[in-house]
């Protein structure tokens, strides 16, 4: 045990013992992860800015923005006319612009159908759903203009009763309970966990790099000379890597939670199980093609053929269910796909009945391709350019 701790701790003074390693392997990946963290952390959190300019002098106009400002979805900006309004949305001062037409009170109760005017420089989220929401306002209104008018007499005033209506409605005496509990995955947590994985990975160049230096320049050959067996060599290599993936880890983390007060949407300990489970995916990996490639000028290459490609078949930059079928198929068998999974899972309230699946799957990874680079690595040979 003392010698692979001892090939551990020279494994880590290797990575992040000078500066430029401390630059390239830990502050580096974390402030670009930072960063992703503090975009994606204010996606959705802030209301949708609608402009709107309001030309009517009844109560239909003033109910439908107090509805619209209820929902707590929108911050509402008043313009002063048409003009004004359409050169704040061509601008891209607001998401989208409602302009409530003249009259539009005294159309309703004469049994009309007036038009609300939606502005937008091209069709969102934000402004579809604007329009659904007084769509469905409008039609409420419109139905009970046609009550007041059927019941109206000549003694009835019918703006008063039609704004005593509006009035009593934007009460909501009538309430709805939610269902909705957010049970899905934060919006922006797939963008923080792919960026994550992703770094983890590039351990696996570093350590394979420094494998191949070590072959090349025969020090892991002085090694197995001395009483110390090739698992020795391969765990010890494999167990360096590892607690700077730790390090790496704890450090993104911390700042995205209690510096940028970034809500992962799941407890921080389940968090950092998954990623030090996917990181010893990654350093199976890295003692499997260490024990594999014996040029060392083929180092380079593992960006291109084995990281960049399972982060994207893994889902790391983009959903999986966008992908082709047998391409879904083809991402069980990149660890990338199981930690997104297993992040999700707990993201939207799973426990460990769910969890042990993505859990049992990265584990074998680990065992499997660690077993492996134990079997491959030997380290009684020199590199190719020795």
């Amino acid at each position: 045990m003392d010698k692979i701790l001892t090939i551990a701790w020279n494994m880590v003074k290797r990575t992040i013992g000078s500066r430029n390693g401390l630059l390239s392997y830990i502050l580096l990946p974390c402030l670009v992860v930072a960063g992703v963290v503090a975009i994606s952390g204010s996606m959705g959190e802030r209301p949708a800015t609608i402009l709107y300019s309001n030309m009517d002098d009844g109560a239909a106009g003033k109910h439908l923005l107090t509805e619209l400002e209820n929902t707590g979805d929108y911050k509402l900006v008043e313009k002063t006319d048409e003009a004004d309004l359409r050169e704040s949305i061509i601008d891209q001062n607001g998401d989208a612009g409602i302009l409530i037409p003249q009259n539009f009170t005294s159309a309703l109760l004469a049994g009309e159908e007036p038009q609300i005017s939606v502005y937008e420089l091209k069709a969102t989220e934000t402004s579809i759903m604007v329009k659904m929401k007084i769509s469905v306002i409008a039609d409420e209104m419109r139905n009970t203009a046609g009550l007041i008018g059927a019941a109206r007499t000549e003694a009835t005033d019918s703006d008063s009763q039609f704004a005593a209506v509006m009035q009593r409605a934007e009460q909501h005496s009538v309430g709805s309970i939610r269902t909705d509990y957010d049970l899905y995955p934060k919006e922006g947590l797939s963008i923080v966990t792919g960026f994550t994985l992703m770094f983890l990975m590039g351990l696996v160049t570093s350590s394979v790099s420094l494998i191949m230096d070590d072959r090349r320049e025969r020090t892991m050959k002085r090694m197995f000379s001395a009483p110390v067996r090739s698992y020795e060599i391969a765990l010890g290599n494999f167990l360096g890597s590892f607690i700077v993936g730790l390090i790496q880890i704890v450090v993104v983390l911390a700042l995205g939670r209690y510096v940028l007060q970034f809500d992962f949407g799941l407890p921080l300990y389940l968090y950092f199980l998954v990623l030090a489970a996917f990181m010893l995916v990654s350093m199976g990996l890295a003692s499997t093609v260490a024990g594999l490639i014996r040029n060392p000028n083929n180092t380079g290459m593992l960006n291109s053929l084995i990281l960049t490609p399972t982060c994207m078949l893994g889902g790391c930059f983009w959903p999986l269910s966008i992908m082709p079928d047998y391409m879904q198929k083809a991402a069980n068998f990149v660890p990338q796909k199981w930690a997104i999974q297993a992040i999700d899972i707990a993201a939207t309230g799973g426990g460990w009945n769910e969890l042990w699946l993505p859990f049992a799957i990265l584990g074998l990874m680990a065992a499997v391709l660690l077993a492996i680079g134990s079997a491959i690595l030997r380290p009684s040979e020199a590199g190719i350019n020795a």
